[in-house]
């Protein structure tokens, strides 16, 4: 069936999809790739689905779009009701604030290949503890960005990063505070896109181990889990400032 073994740590799937034939063709073409599959016209009737307690999914597919309950507000009902892990597709771009809130994201048309890919994915192993001798920011992105624009626009890029990452600290305090798990993996998670995109390398792998901690902390219901928040915070807090120093030695005003 698609190379794939049926024997996989996700199995049952949750497909939310409000076109008839998209929904269709995917559950087909999933359960022959294995998955065990499960379907919902939209945001409403997928939330009364998750409300019978011998309803488990692994994962949970949902259309970026669809009329009434959808987006970022979706996910955030889908993650009060289920621990699944939460995949956005979309025959084109989905929303930011959509990828930023979920766990990833399939372009359509995708198959059982490429779903198996990105939850394996998913399942490597956390980001390692930053490394002292790390750069602050890639050479390589910086070299790049140099190459297309001149050094007001590039400098103009990192001051940004540096004020969002500043933004994001007060918000990380305030979710940390209130034991959000979900809040703090969507702010790791975005810390992550962001700052790898700007070649913020350090500050990049300090959000990749908030969006774990926040998982974490939503999988096991807080706990914990949120022990360690303070550190990352002050990790993060560290990351902002050398990058902030690298901004005003490379880019002096």
């Amino acid at each position: 069936m698609l190379g794939l073994s049926s024997d996989r740590q996700f199995s049952t799937v949750l497909l939310i999809d409000d076109d008839m034939v998209s929904r269709e063709v995917m559950a087909t073409v999933l359960t022959m790739g294995g998955y065990e599959m499960h379907t919902a016209v939209d945001g409403a009737t997928a939330l009364e689905m998750l409300a019978a307690p011998a309803f488990v999914p692994e994962v949970i597919l949902m259309d970026a779009q669809m009329p009434g309950l959808s987006g970022s507000r979706l996910i955030t009902e889908l993650r009060a009701r289920s621990q699944a892990t939460v995949i956005a597709i979309s025959g084109s771009g989905a929303p930011a604030e959509v990828t930023a809130a979920a766990d990833g994201f399939l372009l359509k048309p995708f198959g059982a290949v490429e779903l198996g890919r990105l939850l394996e994915e998913r399942k490597a192993p956390a980001a390692a503890e930053p490394n002292p001798d790390e750069p602050v920011v890639s050479a390589e992105t910086l070299a790049q960005l140099r190459t297309m624009m001149p050094e007001s626009g590039v400098r103009q890029i990192y001051a940004a990063v540096v004020a969002d990452l500043s933004k994001r600290l007060a918000a990380l305090q305030a979710a940390s505070a209130n034991g959000n798990g979900d809040e703090i993996r969507r702010i790791g998670h975005a810390i992550k896109g962001g700052c790898g995109m700007a070649g913020a390398v350090q500050a990049a792998r300090v959000g990749a181990r908030i969006e774990a901690l926040g998982a974490a902390s939503t999988a096991h219901r807080g706990g914990d889990d949120l022990d360690n928040s303070a550190r990352l915070l002050s990790d993060l807090r560290n990351a902002t400032d050398n990058l902030r120093r690298m901004l005003e030695a490379e880019f002096p005003a």
